[in-house]
């Protein structure tokens, strides 16, 4: 899906392009960020929470980046290989044009047990000379990479990573003691590859280029094979697959867990601060997650997610937390790191601050999880039964207390979202229940359900705003209420008066800024405008969701993806890349439209 003509490469500003430059490709367990100019700014290895050892995105002279480019000035068209998360680039200059296929390489049986980054170039006209650099970074300021000569020829080493250079036709050479390079000239019909292939803490298999480049072939063919098993023929179907697409992306395939973004650290304000990890699996993203991939048929990601899921809460419990890491456990802290920022912005973190924190609106994602997997034919076994009933009893007791709300904010009140979370995890609790598949007091759920009802009616409702405020006694507003008309909390006059209110306060054309006040610190939150479009709908007024979500399709960057941000009057993105909530926000708002237009 290509949304523009051939147009010049977005520039580098003191090294650094705008996010969105970027496209991303993944093989189930990594995530690479390709620029327009060719340079792959971002690659952790092995897994997507490691310590990236490309990471020019966020220092541009010491991050290490793959570059591949004609040395000549050049224009640049871009598209994703149709149904696949394969990039093609297509490079034109003055001399000639050529085309660049970037693959994480997947393997027969999946993904690979090694990182494969596969650059094809292949010329179309002309004659277009590219140069090209392998040059490691330093892990975000920890380590040194150098070269090593083995007898199978050169590598690259730092702090446990080794890397390999192959391919065809590209004139590789050593560059100083830290780097591989080369240069080559397309001519009509040539073909060269560029491939760098990565493990951690293990040996490292040395691939034959001729087997690389069938793989690339075999890569797009098991993205279509997924894709032709993926079902929505609704409104907006192509913004919807390639969203899809971008959400398997931040799936973790050796556990199940769905990472919220695939990077740390990009801010959320040009001013900076506001700069998070979000490599890890929040709850709230695998619900929101799990909702599309029922309604899309795929049932080996829908089960997969929501196993890994039940396992890691039993092995972290009883306490049910925000957020996991992708292999399941739970996170310790924040360690900063002496980096430059993307384009200046520190810090430079991994880890977030918010796990520790109490967020009621968890129980709510919790168990729209189970109610849907059991909607869609599933059974519950015992354990799973006992443990959401007991879920269920605490939020019977929790609903009372002050959290830190779903935006996790340093201080705690009544949040109103939280409280219509919890009505939401005692309204599923009861459903579950009468399905048989969860054992406990239906009756004390559902009078409990009731009663936080009625007391959000009585202290989070302003007559004088004529919407639901942000917190008990607070006459401020907050985007995240526009999720429970979806939920079904409230779907009448209500609900409708409050997306108003919201929409004129917080809004900036069709986005939306989180809550009141926020406007001094960051851009529009991407996944609130789509909410608003969803709540729109379930109050009935689809004409209107559906004018909002035509102009917020069209916001994406030229091959579909969003970040988790967008500055409202450039439209320049912020915020981690590609933000998995942004896109699970499109793809759920447009089954939302599409399910209630059939009504």
């Amino acid at each position: 899906m290509a949304r523009r003509t051939t147009a010049p490469p977005a520039s580098r500003d003191s090294g650094y392009v705008d996010l969105r430059s970027y496209g991303a490709i993944g093989d189930g367990r990594t995530v690479a960020l390709i620029a327009e100019d060719g340079s792959v700014d971002w690659l952790p290895i092995p897994s997507l929470d490691s310590i990236p050892v490309f990471a020019r995105l966020l220092d541009a002279d010491g991050g290490g980046a793959i570059a591949l480019a004609p040395v000549e000035p050049f224009t640049v068209k871009r598209r994703y290989v149709p149904a696949t998360n394969v990039l093609e680039t297509t490079f034109t200059t003055d001399s000639g044009v050529a085309r660049v296929t970037d693959a994480l390489v997947t393997g027969v049986a999946g993904r690979l047990p090694w990182v494969e980054l596969a650059r094809r170039i292949e010329g179309v006209d002309g004659d277009v000379k590219f140069r090209w650099k392998v040059a490691p970074g330093s892990r975000l300021g920890s380590a040194s990479p150098w070269i090593d000569v083995t007898t199978h020829g050169q590598v690259i080493r730092i702090d446990g990573v080794t890397i390999a250079v192959r391919g065809i036709d590209n004139g590789a050479r050593r560059s100083g003691n830290q780097a591989i390079a080369g240069t080559f000239t397309t001519a009509a019909g040539s073909l060269h590859q560029v491939t760098v292939v990565g493990t951690s803490n293990e040996p490292l298999h040395l691939p034959d280029p001729g087997n690389v480049d069938r793989g690339i072939d075999r890569t797009i063919e098991n993205w279509r094979a997924w894709s032709r098993e993926f079902n929505y023929d609704g409104p907006w179907s192509d913004a919807v697959q390639r969203s899809a697409l971008a959400l398997k992306l931040l799936i973790f395939s050796p556990t199940g867990a769905i990472a919220a973004a695939a990077t740390t650290s990009l801010p959320e304000s040009l001013a900076g601060g506001k700069n998070w990890d979000y490599r890890f699996a929040w709850v709230r993203d695998l619900a929101y997650t799990v909702t599309a991939l029922i309604r899309f048929g795929l049932r080996e990601e829908t089960h997969g997610s929501v196993s890994w899921l039940l396992r890691t809460i039993r092995d972290n419990g009883p306490d049910l937390h925000v957020f996991y890491t992708l292999d399941g456990d739970v996170p310790s802290g924040v360690e900063e790191h002496d980096m430059a920022g993307w384009r200046g912005n520190k810090p430079v973190v991994t880890g977030n601050p918010a796990g520790g924190q109490l967020q009621l609106g968890v129980y709510g994602d919790l168990f729209d999880v189970m109610r849907r997997y059991v909607e869609a034919g599933n059974i519950l076994d015992a354990e799973t039964g006992r443990l959401l009933a007991e879920v269920a009893d605490t939020t019977c007791d929790a609903w009372h207390r002050q959290d830190h709300g779903m935006w996790e904010l340093p201080d705690v009140h009544h949040y109103t979202s939280s409280k219509m979370g919890c009505w939401s995890a005692l309204d599923n609790a009861v459903k579950l229940c009468e399905l048989g598949q969860i054992p406990g007091s239906a009756a004390r759920w559902a009078a409990e359900r009731d009663a936080i009802k009625e007391w959000v009616e009585e202290n989070c409702w302003s007559e004088e705003r004529q919407a639901y405020t942000f917190y008990a006694g607070s006459d401020d507003l907050d985007a995240s209420i526009l999720l429970h008309g979806p939920s079904g909390f409230e779907r009448g006059p209500r609900m409708a008066s409050t997306i108003d209110a919201i929409r004129d306060e917080l809004g900036a054309g069709p986005l939306l800024y989180r809550y009141s006040g926020v406007q001094a610190e960051e851009a529009t939150f991407v996944s609130c405008a789509f909410w608003a479009a969803a709540a729109l709908a379930c109050v009935g007024r689809q004409d209107d969701a559906v004018a909002l979500m035509d102009e917020l399709v069209d916001l994406g960057n030229d091959v579909g993806l969003y970040s988790e941000m967008i500055d409202a009057e450039s439209h320049a993105f912020l915020g981690n890349f590609p933000q998995g909530l942004s896109h699970l926000a499109l793809v759920n708002t447009a089954i939302t439209i599409e399910e209630l237009s059939r009504d």
